[in-house]
C-alpha cells in the first residue's frame, strides 16, 4: 500500500513538472529570438568625416623633363672623357675631348693660305698704284703730243685688269677666312662641353673609340636634369577626352605605394599609340623631384581628379536607398527608438562611398539594407514591440 500511494502522489507532481519545464523552455526560446535580432539582424555602419574623389586611372613611367644626347659634331678617335654615369655636371663643363690633331693641322693650313693671299693682295694694291701714276703721265704726254694714243690706251687697260685681279684677290681671302673660321670651329668641337646642368645617366662612347659625324649624330653621354621629372601617363580613348591641362592628378610607385607625388596635367599628345590593338593617349604630368626619389623608367599608377571634396561626411552607397529624386536616398538611422527612416541629400559619389550634403552627420549610425523582421508567427503582443527597440 505504500508503495502505491508514493507513485500516486509522483503522478500528481507530473504536471506541475511539465508545466515549470515548459515555462523554462520558452524563456529560453524568446532570449535566443531576441539576441539573434541584436547581433545578427542589424548590421550598421557609421557616419564619418573624410575624402572623396572621383578619378581616372592609368598606367604611366617616368622620364626626366629635360635631357640632352651629347654627342660630337666632327669624327675622330675619342682621346678622353672626364665623366662617368651618375657624376653631376654643370653647364660648360668639359665632358669629353676628340683627338685634334687632324683639325690643327687644318687650321693651321687654312691660316698660310689665308697670309699668302692677303700677301698677293698687298701686292697687286701696289701695282694698281703705279698703273694709276703711269697712265695719269701718259695722259699729260698724250697733250703735249709727246706719245702716241695707243700707249695711254694700254695704260687704261693695265689698270682695269690691275683693278680686277684685286677683286678677284679680295674674294679669294673671304672664301679663305670662311674656310679657316670653319677649321677654328672644328677645331672647338673637339672639345665637348655640357650643354646643360644636370646628371650623366648614360654613357654611349668609351675612349679610344673612333666616331664618325658624318654618318649620323653619335652619341657620348646623356644628360638629364632630374630636379624635375615627368610623368607619360597612358590613358584609355575612352576617358582621354575628360582629361585637360591644368587638371590635378597624383600618382605613386610600385616601391612606395603609400607615398602620393601631386602635379597637374600640362599636356595632352594629340597622336596615339596603339598597343595590342588597344588606343592609348600619352598625357604628360611635371612633378618635383628635389628628394631625388624618382627615377627614370619607373612605373607609376596615376590617378586624374575629376572632382573632390575634402573633410566632408561619407557614407557608404549601400547604406542608401534610391528615393527616386535626383541626389536623394533614404537611410535607416539608428535611433533610441528603432531604426527610423530618414531623406539624405548626397553631393560627390564614388563606386562605394557617397558625399552627405544634409541629412546625416558624423557619428550617426544607419542600417545597412531594410531593418530585420520577426517570423510571421510572432509578429504580435510583446515580441514585436522589443524587436522595434533593438
Amino acid at each position: 500500500m505504500g508503495e502505491k500511494a508514493s507513485n500516486r502522489r509522483r503522478l500528481r507532481r507530473l504536471p506541475w513538472l511539465l508545466a515549470a519545464l515548459a515555462l523554462l523552455t520558452g524563456g529560453a526560446a524568446a532570449g535566443l529570438y531576441l539576441g539573434g535580432c541584436n547581433d545578427a539582424g542589424l548590421q550598421t555602419v557609421t557616419v564619418e568625416s573624410g575624402d572623396v574623389e572621383r578619378v581616372i586611372t592609368a598606367l604611366g613611367s617616368l622620364k626626366p623633363k629635360h635631357y640632352v644626347d651629347v654627342g660630337t659634331q666632327v669624327t675622330g678617335q675619342l682621346k678622353k672623357v672626364h665623366v662617368a654615369v651618375g657624376d653631376r655636371v654643370e653647364r660648360g663643363q668639359l665632358i669629353a675631348e676628340i683627338d685634334p690633331a687632324v683639325y690643327q693641322s687644318r687650321v693651321q693650313s687654312g691660316q698660310a693660305t689665308l697670309d699668302k693671299l692677303r700677301a698677293q693682295l698687298a701686292l697687286r694694291e701696289a701695282e694698281l698704284t703705279l698703273a694709276r701714276q703711269r697712265l695719269e703721265r701718259n695722259r699729260q704726254l698724250l697733250a703735249a703730243k709727246a706719245i702716241s694714243r695707243d700707249t695711254v690706251e694700254e695704260n687704261e687697260a693695265a689698270l682695269k685688269i690691275a683693278q680686277a685681279q684685286i677683286q678677284s684677290l679680295r674674294a679669294e681671302i673671304k672664301a679663305a677666312e670662311a674656310a679657316l673660321d670653319s677649321d677654328i670651329t672644328n677645331l672647338g668641337y673637339t672639345k665637348i662641353y655640357a650643354p646643360i646642368t644636370g646628371t650623366v645617366v648614360s654613357e654611349s662612347a668609351v675612349e679610344g673609340q673612333t666616331v664618325n659625324a658624318s654618318q649620323s649624330a653619335p652619341v657620348i653621354v646623356q644628360i638629364a636634369d632630374l630636379e624635375t621629372m615627368t610623368v607619360w601617363a597612358q590613358v584609355a580613348e575612352a576617358d582621354v577626352i575628360r582629361i585637360k591641362p591644368g587638371m590635378p592628378a597624383y600618382f605613386t610607385t610600385l616601391g612606395m605605394p603609400e607615398r602620393r607625388w601631386h602635379g597637374e596635367v600640362r599636356q595632352v599628345l594629340p597622336a596615339p599609340e596603339i598597343v595590342n590593338d588597344v588606343v592609348l593617349y600619352n598625357v604628360l604630368i611635371d612633378v618635383d623631384n628635389g628628394e631625388q626619389l624618382l627615377m627614370s623608367s619607373m612605373t607609376v599608377q596615376v590617378f586624374f581628379v575629376l572632382a573632390e571634396a575634402r573633410g566632408v561626411p561619407l557614407v557608404p552607397l549601400n547604406a542608401l536607398q534610391p528615393s527616386g529624386r535626383d541626389n536623394e536616398y533614404l537611410a535607416q538611422v539608428l535611433t533610441p527608438q528603432g531604426p527610423q527612416p530618414r531623406r539624405v541629400t548626397v553631393g560627390l559619389t564614388t563606386r562605394a562611398m557617397a558625399e552627405v550634403v544634409s541629412g546625416l552627420a558624423p557619428g550617426d549610425r544607419l542600417l545597412i539594407g531594410p531593418p530585420a523582421q520577426p517570423a510571421a508567427a510572432d509578429r504580435a503582443g510583446p515580441r514585436r514591440a522589443m524587436t522595434a527597440r533593438l
